[in-house]
């Protein structure tokens, strides 16, 4: 055990089957009110509160406006708001930063991103593949598919604005995924999220990364940090906290690093955790 629950000084949650409960769809995914009177209730003691998800505002925004979230990393960490109170929806999908720096953006050139799918097209005839930036999905697949309410545009990679681009996605059928992994260009990240969704990210486009830059913001040391998650994608900014807490329906992998494991995301294990450890 790395960490001292009572030395806690900022909590640090993902979404998806660690906070939300499950839903028949994506869009169905909610938030309990015991979940958001915990961690109110935590927040009133002095404790910050940190949000870390692969969603897209589009889908992460309305969860950050709910809760007395002290800092934000969308995108798995593409996208940082210090400051959300601050920040309204179009602040945020705009691909301006404010003069004031409360927000950052860890992504790549979208003439970059446009390059590496063609590349893997021509290499994967047929590949699901699409560029996130700004909000807007990229992709020569019907979006709608896997999330209903994305904005989205068919592309050849030959039209996408100029911009920062947040992310690379693919869905590969099972038998790409060998092929695929020898393809991923050197200064791209692999990202894998519940088993189907392959993201290629900037290396510093991650949650151990954003965990350590908000910590820092805060003045909070990593030995004073709470993590939780569920996912692979977690495990690195469970290592890196004072406390990693893997909920209860968490990838084995994730369960065989965890520091210790909490009830499942819908028994609402988070808040139970914060109930026992800090209130």
């Amino acid at each position: 055990m790395r960490g001292n629950a009572a030395a806690t000084s900022m909590l640090v949650a993902d979404l998806d089957g660690t906070l939300l409960h499950d839903a028949q769809v994506f869009e169905d995914r909610f938030i309990t009110q015991r979940s958001v009177d915990a961690i109110r209730r935590l927040h009133d003691t002095g404790v910050k509160f940190i949000i870390e998800t692969a969603r897209p505002v589009s889908t992460g925004y309305q969860f950050v406006e709910k809760l007395p979230v002290d800092g934000v990393a969308y995108l798995n960490g593409a996208l940082i708001d210090f400051a959300p109170v601050s920040s309204d929806y179009g602040m945020l999908t705009s691909g301006e930063m404010p003069a004031d720096g409360h927000l950052m953006k860890i992504g790549f050139p979208s003439s970059r991103a446009c390059e590496v799918c063609r590349f893997l097209l021509s290499e994967m005839p047929g590949l699901k593949i699409g560029i996130v930036m700004d909000d807007v999905r990229y992709t020569n697949f019907d979006v709608s598919v896997y999330w209903k309410t994305q904005t989205w545009r068919y592309t050849d990679f030959k039209d996408v604005p100029d911009g920062v681009s947040d992310k690379i996605i693919m869905f590969p059928e099972p038998e790409q995924w060998n092929r695929l992994r020898t393809l991923i260009p050197a200064d791209f990240d692999v990202h894998i999220s519940e088993g189907s969704l392959w993201m290629l990210m900037n290396p510093q486009a991650n949650k151990e990364h954003a965990l350590q830059v908000l910590a820092d913001h805060f003045s909070v040391p990593l030995s004073q940090t709470a993590s939780f998650g569920d996912d692979l994608v977690d495990i690195d900014m469970l290592r890196c906290s004072g406390r990693g807490v893997a909920v209860a329906n968490s990838n084995p992998k994730v369960l065989s690093i965890a520091d210790e494991v909490c009830p499942a995301n819908n028994d609402d294990g988070v808040a139970q955790w914060i109930e026992t450890h800090l209130l």
